[in-house]
């Protein structure tokens, strides 16, 4: 079972550990069929995997028996040193070939007697709550086999050895928040789950950075250091927790000004696939001393190494802060105003969009202690000096009044801005907290250039609303990147299939403006043909070749963001 974790994993914890005890929705996905998890493949999960593991792996390997080895092609663009690595590589054409029961009982074992007999389970109701999540737009259609639940550095290389010695998948583990089924088992294997790996290890004040483990919520981070008036950056929803905001290189609310995950980690510790430990780079924030291996594992979804540790900038906390809450006519008139803020140089924190839908949904749900006006809204965040933030309140005040704004309202204290604020943090918490019983929420995000942005959001609203479901845009809107979110009812194909085309021509239409299938929710299970469409096989195909470098026998989070089979 799990262990005592000190601090709090926020207000999914007691909804996942009552998902684990209910069924469990069935499977959406037309396009992603083979990695949906069934209604009644999902309550059986455990027992159908491991009891008929070791015949299925051998039916698995061979989905792809009829593709031929590109080394020619790979040559061409790569070099003929990388053919030569292809050849001799584990992985063939056939894919991965991964341990058999046995092996994988062999390795719970060895991995018993190293940790401990109670930081290894293999008990059902762990397997379900991590092996599925009702916030991600896919499931996978199997359950990992364990869960380990290592207290170091050391404990995850040992883990990595075991399983890379029986050919066991490993699946890294914190928040379990992800949107794209990051932290799903497509191949079964060992969930490595970092519950007791929540500290800070240590606070430097002076160079305004911070080193923790991966499974400290950033909530509780800024919690443990306001005193010293500095706080991190990177805030996305609350139960968050740094290992998957590495792996997705996630954003927030404070994009706009301090940028994503990327931005923020200065160096990083990294247990590779056979175990070694490497640090990507020292601690100063500046440095051009090789490869940029930080950025390599940032956003890497767990796929190229486990992140153990993490050296993060910190910044100050600004003198003042005020929030303003701004209401449109329409979504596009939003969209335009937050282009023409970012492109005249306003100074903003933050920047985010919440449609009618999501506004009306907020009053429904009546956890912010006000009732707001139901038509598209703008919330935004100004820090600085008093006199700068003053500037940049009456800047913004013209200039949404050139954008057919409706109503404003500017917070005059510290609490005002947190009641204001709270709106956009209880957006999807307020949506889960209506759903019925039976739909499902499909949360999807898209990034286009700024100057997309007006025309992208008017477009894909339109075709939301016409769904006649509850289909609402918000989002971080200031660097160009929105969500959509969709509750519709799983028990009804049609419905589905109709979501699922709105949302794929979404993805569709951002990839046509120069944008990205995904601007902060990683590509994991879900957006994979996206990502073949906006980078080609080309770009793919490097990708690959880094990834059997650092892992020939795809054991690290295998699924997400391509697959062995999708040779360029």
């Amino acid at each position: 079972m799990r262990p005592a974790i000190p601090f709090s994993r926020g207000t999914l914890s007691s909804t996942r550990l009552y998902r684990c005890r209910s069924s469990i929705p069935s499977s959406r996905g037309i396009r992603a069929s083979h990695v949906i998890r069934t209604h009644s493949t999902a309550r059986t999960g455990r027992t159908q995997q491991q009891d008929d593991y070791d015949k299925s792996t051998g039916s698995q390997a061979s989905i792809s028996a009829g593709r031929t080895l590109l080394a020619s092609v790979l040559a061409a663009g790569l070099g003929y040193s990388y053919a030569a690595y292809r050849e001799k590589s584990p992985v063939s054409a056939k894919g991965p070939k991964y341990g058999s029961a046995q092996d994988f009982e062999k390795a719970i074992a060895e991995l018993r007697l190293i940790l401990g007999k109670d930081a290894v389970s293999t008990d059902e109701d762990d397997l379900q709550y991590h092996g599925f999540s009702e916030w991600s737009s896919l499931n996978a259609n199997r359950l990992p086999v364990a869960i380990a639940y290592p207290t170091s550095t050391e404990q995850v290389s040992e883990i990595a050895k075991v399983c890379s010695k029986y050919r066991m998948p490993m699946i890294p583990y914190s928040g379990g928040s992800s949107l794209e089924a990051n932290f799903s088992a497509p191949h079964g294997g060992l969930t490595i789950d970092f519950g007791n790996m929540n500290k800070i290890l240590a606070i430097n004040e002076d160079d305004m950075d911070i080193i923790v483990q991966p499974s400290i919520r950033w909530m509780d981070l800024n919690e443990e250091i306001k005193d010293t008036g500095l706080f991190f950056p990177v805030d996305p929803g609350p139960p968050a927790m740094i290992g998957g905001m590495v792996g997705t290189n996630c954003s927030g609310t404070n994009a706009v000004r301090y940028g994503t995950m990327k931005d923020s980690v200065i160096n990083l510790t990294v247990v590779l696939a056979n175990g070694d430990i490497i640090k990507t780079r020292k601690r100063p924030r500046k440095t051009s001393a090789g490869y940029n291996l930080t950025g390599l594992f940032v956003g890497s979804e767990g796929t190229l190494g486990i992140v153990t540790e993490a050296t993060l900038k910190l910044v100050p906390i600004p003198e003042l802060t005020r929030v303003g809450v701004v209401a449109f006519p329409t979504v596009r008139d939003c969209a335009a105003t937050a282009m023409q803020l970012i492109k005249k140089g306003i100074q903003v924190q933050c920047m985010e969009i919440m449609d009618e839908v999501q506004m009306d949904v907020i009053n429904r749900a009546g956890g912010t202690g006000k009732v707001w006006k139901v038509t598209p809204t703008l919330f935004f965040k100004f820090s600085g000096t008093t006199a700068g933030v003053a500037d940049s309140i009456n800047l913004t005040r013209q200039l949404a009044t050139s954008n057919n704004a409706m109503e404003f309202m500017f917070a005059k204290t510290e609490q005002e801005a947190h009641d204001l604020w709270s709106a956009r943090k209880q957006s999807l918490w307020s949506m889960m907290a209506l759903r019925k019983e039976g739909c499902e929420v499909w949360s999807t995000d898209v990034a286009v250039p700024l100057s997309r942005l007006p025309d992208i959001i008017e477009i894909s609203k339109k075709e939301l609303d016409s769904l006649g479901l509850f289909a609402s845009i918000l989002g971080h809107i200031g660097d160009g990147n929105f969500h959509a979110s969709i509750m519709y009812n799983r028990h009804d194909p049609a419905e589905q299939a109709r979501v699922e085309k709105v949302v794929y021509d979404m993805v569709d239409r951002a990839l046509d403006m120069e944008g990205s299938c995904t601007g902060e929710h990683g590509v994991g299970l879900g957006k994979k043909e996206s990502l073949k469409k906006e980078l080609g096989p080309a770009t793919i195909g490097v990708m690959k070749s880094l990834k059997r470098s650092l892992d020939p026998h795809w054991l690290l989070n295998p699924g997400k963001i391509f697959d062995w089979e999708d040779e360029p």
